[in-house]
């Protein structure tokens, strides 16, 4: 096939003087074996050849100097066409935008962060149910948890349960453990620490800080087992808990070395309820209760449950820098 002749025929192309032929377009020059003009992108053949030998490739169109596989391809209305024995391919693209893909990451990332969660979680469990990370028996002290002491040393609300170590040795809340069986305790970790390495059922020597002064006691430390019994026998006492007449949550600590004032501070007392009948006031600070040191609001009401009902107690408390006395007759909870 010579493409030239075609072109003169078709109307779209034509020999110049020299035999070369020119776009009837533009009027530039063509090699003869170009079927499309460089300069315009006019087609120069309208044959039955020109589509059997090119096809239609989809999407959008391309620039007008496009090539492939070094052959020239021009753009045409927002299509594309190529020879046929091309080789280029053109691959799709996912239609995502860029917070679509985002979204798609992040899913991804918890997923996964989800999935390595109960992974880990799922060998915990078992590991733990075969052993291998079970917490190592430790001694027991007795209280509800160590804390930082303000200065050196740690200290706890409440004496827990009733019968413990602490309990037995005399010590209540706010009491601040300044040395355990001979070494120096700087603060709860240390505490802590200790415990891990005493023996259980061993007998130590606690030095510690009351409103102040120091004091010393004896003490044996416990198992996990045997505080748990403990709080059982305390929670299942057939008489039940005492009641005072108070809430604990309507009460001041009061810590003035100054003045040597240390106790709780009722701000509120039940009309008719055991405290008010025995003459106990709004305002009073208690600082003793069955003959036990109060000093922390947690130690009071772990005192108040303790109390028998309708047996008495002998209540020492402060009014107006006064000290009193009043026995109490406890009512039930």
């Amino acid at each position: 096939m010579q493409p030239q002749q075609k072109f003169s025929d078709s109307g779209t192309g034509s020999a110049d003087q020299s035999g070369t032929i020119v776009c009837a377009q533009c009027g530039s020059p063509m090699p003869p074996e170009m079927r499309f003009c460089r300069s315009c992108g006019n087609r120069l053949g309208e044959g039955p050849a020109e589509y059997t030998e090119t096809v239609r490739l989809p999407g959008g169109a391309v620039g007008a100097n496009a090539h492939f596989n070094g052959q020239y391809v021009p753009a045409m209305g927002g299509s594309m066409v190529r020879p046929a024995d091309s080789t280029c391919v053109r691959r799709r693209r996912l239609g995502f935008s860029g917070t679509t893909w985002l979204w798609i990451v992040l899913v991804a990332f918890f997923a996964s962060g989800g999935g390595l969660s109960m992974l880990v979680k799922n060998v915990r469990n078992n590991t733990a149910r075969s052993g291998a990370f079970a917490p190592a028996p430790r001694s027991y002290f007795g209280v509800d948890n160590f804390k930082d002491a303000n200065t050196n040393g740690a200290t706890f609300d409440v004496a827990s349960p009733p019968g413990g170590p602490a309990d037995k040795a005399g010590l209540v809340g706010g009491d601040i453990i300044t040395s355990y069986d001979g070494r120096q305790v700087k603060d709860a970790g240390q505490m802590m620490d200790l415990l891990r390495q005493t023996p259980i059922g061993k007998t130590v020597e606690v030095i510690y800080t009351r409103d102040g002064n120091f004091h010393n006691t004896q003490m044996t430390t416990i198992s996990d087992d045997e505080m748990k019994r403990l709080a059982r026998v305390y929670g299942g006492r057939s008489e039940g808990r005492g009641k005072f007449g108070f809430e604990i949550f309507r009460t001041s600590v009061i810590n003035d070395p100054a003045t040597r004032t240390y106790g709780v501070q009722l701000n509120w007392v039940e009309t008719n309820g055991p405290a008010d009948l025995f003459g106990i006031k709004v305002g009073d600070i208690i600082t003793d209760f069955d003959k036990v040191p109060i000093r922390t609001k947690d130690e009071l009401l772990s005192r108040v449950y303790r109390a028998t009902p309708k047996s008495i107690v002998e209540v020492g408390l402060l009014r107006g820098g006064v000290p009193m006395k009043i026995n109490v007759t406890m009512g039930r909870n």
